[in-house]
């Protein structure tokens, strides 16, 4: 019997998805020739021992003549994958394949999917630490809130390579990018927007946070979590949320949802529960609706649209897909470039400026950010965010001239 018999459910077995996936969507493959005695002196022994023996001398020759400065790790724990919620680290898997192939479609980063069998942050942290030598960078993916926050801020200060939490930051910087050209699209300017927040995870944190480091002001901002607004006077705060209150709602407003949306302009849906058309319909008008709860949106488009001027989601069956997909491929491509030793804010900052631009001279109401499949994205972004990494001093390289550049550069 092969190695890869195995014996279907003939339901599952006519399934297309299910097709898709035998046997998984990856592999490795040789960047090298392998075909003869030529080959294996050079590509193993007598011949790899000489580089091994160079970067022991130097370890500064690690990236060059190694797969780690093109290679990143996508970790998870299982505890929060997509709208599935703590499905364990095995029914992980697919979703971590899938997030390995979209950096190596996208942003030609190489990556592997690693989920870990514990959920605890001491065991997340030591394990993540423990195999960084092998990776360029580290994508955290689909850990829960609040675990997710202290596992990237101590990777992040403990690690020499970008650490990335694409379910935070990943979403935050489309999501500005979206609202940066709605927000153009209608004559408006961030700092003059109110907002709401539905959602106080992971990503609601971190599209606080930077949408305030973008220009839009705190004063202006309230965020809901499933108690409520957060404000100061809340007794139940953790940590992450007690710097919510003490950054945003400067009024006090306290309730619920719909207390919230009183004369809003902006909703930012990150919460996966559902927000009654009647708490909608107290926005002021001619606004943005941004509801990216995945299967099932807090406000369904068709409801959206009777009160808001610009609706998005982060499904592509509708129009405005808030995809994430826009953003670490390029992010990465960008960081691995230069070889940062960190993602700053101004990094993320640079990248969802890059994505609204790729289609800032293309807007309509139902068009404010590019399809996940714009060729445009990943290079735009990764320029971007490799030249915000040496203006912050975060590069140990300078950004690789572009092909075309190269040629041109050179004396006739």
């Amino acid at each position: 019997m092969s190695y890869f018999s195995f014996e279907l459910d003939p339901a599952l077995a006519a399934d297309p998805v299910f097709d898709l996936h035998k046997r998984g969507k990856m592999e490795i493959s040789l960047t090298v020739p392998l075909a003869s005695r030529d080959h294996l002196s050079l590509a193993y022994t007598p011949g790899v021992a000489r580089v091994c023996e160079a970067i022991a001398d130097d370890e500064s020759l690690y990236s060059d003549y190694t797969w780690t400065a093109n290679t990143v790790a996508v970790v998870t724990d299982g505890s929060a994958v997509l709208g599935l919620g703590n499905i364990g680290p095995k029914a992980a898997m697919p979703v971590m394949e899938g997030k390995s192939i979209l950096f190596k479609q996208f942003g030609g980063v190489d990556s592997i999917p690693i989920c870990l069998d514990t959920q605890d942050v001491e065991g997340i942290v030591a394990a993540v630490k423990a195999m960084a030598p092998s990776f360029g960078g580290i994508n955290l993916e689909d850990i829960s809130a609040p675990r997710c926050f202290e596992i990237e801020r101590r990777l992040d200060a403990e690690l020499d390579i970008p650490v990335f939490h694409d379910d935070q930051h990943g979403t935050a910087v489309v999501t500005l990018a979206a609202l940066r050209n709605a927000a153009k699209l209608l004559g408006r300017r961030l700092g003059d927007l109110r907002v709401v927040i539905s959602g106080a995870g992971a990503a609601g944190v971190a599209i606080t946070r930077m949408l305030i480091a973008a220009g839009v002001e705190g004063a202006n901002v309230i965020v809901c979590d499933s108690r409520g607004i957060i404000h100061a006077d809340r007794g139940d705060l953790t940590p992450t949320k007690a710097d919510l209150a003490a950054t945003t709602n400067f009024s006090g407003r306290t309730g619920g949802v719909a207390e919230a949306l009183i004369g809003a302009d902006v909703l930012v849906g990150v919460s996966g529960g559902q927000i009654d058309e009647s708490a909608v319909a107290g926005m002021a008008p001619g606004g943005i609706i941004f509801a990216m709860a995945n299967p099932t949106p807090e406000v369904h488009p068709s409801i959206a649209h009777r009160y808001a001027a610009i609706v998005a989601t982060g499904r592509s069956d509708f129009p405005n897909q808030i995809n994430n997909v826009l953003a670490f491929p390029g992010i990465f491509r960008g960081a691995l470039d230069v070889r940062a030793t960190t993602i700053t804010e101004r990094m993320k900052v640079a990248a969802a400026d890059a994505i609204a631009d790729v289609v800032s001279d293309e807007l309509t109401a139902d068009a404010i950010v590019p399809s996940p499949l714009d060729p445009r994205v990943a290079p735009a972004v990764a320029a971007a965010v490799a030249a915000a990494a040496e203006a912050d001093g975060v590069a140990r390289r300078s950004a690789p001239v572009a092909p075309a550049q190269r040629s041109a550069a050179l004396p006739s």
